[in-house]
């Protein structure tokens, strides 16, 4: 019995550059996530409430694209023993060096542990995982809209555009001006900034629509791109049905596996057949703006 299972399952799933039993070739299996202890390189603070993380992994845990994402399993922090991996957006990578750099605020006992190491120290990762951002289409002029830890996703899809030769407007939202991230980043690049933060009174989505509005009339944008924020998401998610422009949004979901398998991440999108379910770690994290509820 055990012979024939045997025979079956190599009949079923024969090794790669084997022919399958109807005589069709099967192909080379070629991964696209890895699995892997990372040393780290730097972890240090950059503000009062963020951190950034640079790991050194293989060039394949590093070939990942804008708005995908990794499984990093936290190490321990004040007896608190993290159980799940907690997900983590890239913040930049570089597939000839392998390098991997994260952008995370310290909320829990997953980002506290995450917050305790130092070079030379290793971490268990899983990636990159899910679907990133989309730029094709005739695009010329892009605005990324972000808050917080949020712009960590946007700022690897913003050289991207750059390097296409797209422009690049970056609204930069905040508690306070001190709280901003990532603004050197865009200005190196020569893209277009603007910050807004809660101390100056013009983060409100209010505000920041009106400043759309201004940049739509101007012809100064011609796609959306967000992350994270759902009164954000709304409101842009209304001018991007107004005025019929494309838009995308990364998600940020509680995951267990990350893979699809749990189930754990679903929520409700729109659809032309009605509200239909999608697994944010699978199906997305990046979303079409339209097709998100927030």
């Amino acid at each position: 019995m055990a012979h024939t299972i045997q025979h079956l399952s190599h009949d079923l799933y024969p090794e790669p550059g084997q022919e399958h039993a109807t005589g069709v070739p099967v192909p080379p299996f070629h991964p696209t996530v890895a699995e892997e202890d990372a040393t780290v390189l730097s972890n240090m603070a950059v503000n009062a409430q963020y951190w950034h993380l640079v790991i050194q992994a293989s060039p394949l845990a590093a070939a990942a694209s804008p708005g995908q994402f990794y499984q990093l399993q936290c190490p321990p922090a004040h007896g608190a023993i993290p159980y799940l991996r907690r997900p983590m957006s890239l913040y930049g990578t570089d597939t000839a060096t392998g390098q991997i750099q994260f952008l995370y605020k310290v909320t829990g006992s997953g980002t506290r542990g995450l917050s305790t190491l130092v070079p030379s120290d290793t971490i268990r990762i899983l990636g990159p995982l899910g679907k990133g951002y989309d730029l094709a289409g005739h695009l010329r002029h892009i605005v990324v809209i972000g808050r917080g830890v949020g712009l960590a996703t946007l700022a690897p899809l913003a050289e991207a555009a750059h390097m296409a030769g797209i422009g690049v407007t970056a609204i930069l939202s905040a508690r306070s001006p001190e709280l901003i991230v990532s603004a050197d980043r865009f200005n190196m690049k020569g893209m277009s900034v603007i910050p807004v933060t809660d101390t100056q009174g013009n983060s409100d989505p209010a505000w920041i629509e009106q400043a759309l509005r201004g940049l739509i009339s101007a012809d100064r944008c011609d796609a959306l791109f967000t992350c994270g924020s759902s009164r954000l998401l709304r409101m842009l998610r209304a001018l991007a049905v107004e005025f019929d422009l494309p838009g995308q949004v990364a998600l940020e979901q509680q995951m267990a596996c990350g893979l699809g398998m749990c189930f754990c991440c679903v929520r409700d999108f729109a659809s032309a057949h009605g509200t239909v379910t999608r697994r944010v770690c699978l199906d997305g994290p990046v979303f079409d703006i339209r097709e998100t509820l927030a």
